[in-house]
């Protein structure tokens, strides 16, 4: 089953959500915040998006900015990076999908298809 990650007044997660729904595709709904994505599951969908585990933060996010972490992400190792955002659901691009050996951070709906429908 696919678990989407997501923060309910993101307009873009509810986008996600349609999305699935409308293609009747099975997934389970977490809040991201409340119960970001496992250790896990973040090297899982590392793996499957090619390793950089930029992709994976939410670069646009006040946690990020608060933090610091433009300046900070060159330096940090895959490790460091999986513990902050396993820590910080707001760290996490959003929406973040994972399962049956697919994974997708932010939605774009070409990607979601290709990945989803044809994938």
């Amino acid at each position: 089953m696919l678990t989407v990650y997501i923060y309910q007044k993101c307009s873009t997660c509810r986008d996600a959500l349609r999305w699935l729904e409308g293609h009747g595709i099975a997934h389970q709904v977490k809040a991201i915040r409340e119960t970001p994505p496992t250790p896990a599951e973040l090297r899982s969908a590392l793996t499957r998006m090619g390793g950089d585990f930029r992709k994976l933060f939410n670069t646009s996010g006040i946690d990020y900015r608060a933090l610091g972490l433009k300046d900070q992400l060159p330096r940090m190792d895959e490790t460091g990076a999986i513990e902050r955002l396993a820590q910080n659901g707001n760290l996490v691009k959003r929406p973040f999908l994972i399962g049956e050996g697919k994974a997708l951070a932010g939605f774009k709906p070409d990607v979601w298809e290709k990945t989803l429908l044809h994938g």
